[in-house]
């Protein structure tokens, strides 16, 4: 765990809420190609199509249909007039032919209409906890494309441990709410604290929404997208394999990838502030009781006076006892 500065530390034992990106932080960020629906030409011809498109996006799903269609051995022609809609999805020529591939936003915006069994397909595999893009030619349904990310390891493990010392844990995500919240379910995140259907340029603000809530928010992510929102939050906290613009922006880096790790921060964190506490009350105890010693405000009644080497012993022992009490954090099981 790499904490930037003191001030990090100080801060983040006041955080009583923590808002996790998907993509990358909560998923391994590696997804894969999973469904493939047509409803227009064959299999082979949309995912030539497609991948074409996607072969030209920076996106992890996109990297996912493309890895498909190298694995089936399909030739991947060169798309043009590549345009990525944030938030939205893609459009590019392929062919002689417009293809685009996104949300229901995208097809909206395109005009392009799902029948009723088209919109049941796409729900059932959103159901399934993937993430299910439109595919649109010439201004026709032509299919879905389904991706899925896996759950990383420590994610249900971490989200555990932070609700355990009293944290709301939120996640936050570009995907409909019907992915997110089966995401979500799988995590152990409540459905109430799903920030589902988020443009990249919108988590900043979501994040200062909760600030204005009243809560102390921590914002954990990987991507250029969450670099505003982890300078914006409270505490940002970068994974180790995200981008170097998110981790120049967050305040704890954790190196080790392990989402488990960011309640031990947090601990830490408490533990670090709450011997600060006792320091100052051992510090301010001897002064506040031999300073008027020292003073002579016995002697009128008794005739003490405190001795200089008296005096000497006491200042040693306060310093003494502060840096023994600051030591015991070795000892301390975080």
């Amino acid at each position: 765990i790499l904490i930037k500065n003191a001030e990090a530390l100080e801060i983040a034992h006041k955080v009583t809420a923590i808002v996790f990106d998907k993509t990358g932080t909560l998923t391994n960020g590696e997804p894969v190609l999973t469904d493939l629906v047509v409803w227009q030409g064959t299999e082979k011809e949309i995912l030539a199509k497609i991948a074409a498109v996607e072969n030209l996006s920076e996106h992890s799903l996109a990297t996912a249909i493309v890895a498909a269609a190298k694995a089936k051995k399909i030739p991947i022609e060169n798309a043009t007039n590549f345009e990525a809609i944030s938030g939205h999805g893609v459009r590019a020529k392929v062919g002689g032919n417009t293809v685009v591939i996104g949300n229901r936003k995208l097809f909206a915006a395109e005009k392009i209409e799902l029948n009723h069994q088209q919109e049941s397909g796409l729900e059932q595999l959103e159901a399934n906890g993937k993430t299910a893009m439109l595919i649109g030619v010439d201004g026709q349904a032509a299919g879905i494309v389904a991706v899925a990310d896996t759950i990383r390891p420590t994610s249900k493990e971490a989200v555990s441990e932070l609700q355990a010392i009293g944290l709301k844990v939120f996640m936050i995500t570009g995907d409909n709410r019907r992915v997110a919240e089966a995401i979500a379910k799988e995590v152990g995140i409540e459905s109430n604290n799903v920030l589902a259907e988020v443009l990249p340029q919108d988590k900043e603000s979501e994040v200062r929404k909760l600030q204005k809530q009243g809560l102390h928010v921590a914002m954990v992510g990987d991507g250029i997208n969450d670099a505003p929102a982890l300078a914006a939050a409270d505490i940002g906290v970068a994974m180790g394999s995200g981008t170097d613009v998110a981790i120049e922006a967050a305040d704890i880096t954790l190196i080790n990838k392990d989402l488990k790790s960011i309640a031990t921060a947090f601990r830490l964190s408490r533990k670090t502030m709450r011997t600060i506490r006792m320091n100052l009350v051992w510090a301010f105890g001897y002064n506040i009781l031999l300073i008027p010693v020292a003073a002579g405000v016995l002697y009128p009644i008794w005739g003490t006076l405190l001795s200089p080497i008296f005096a000497s012993a006491a200042m040693a022992a306060s310093s003494i006892s502060v840096v023994l009490n600051s030591l015991l954090l070795k000892r301390s099981k975080i």
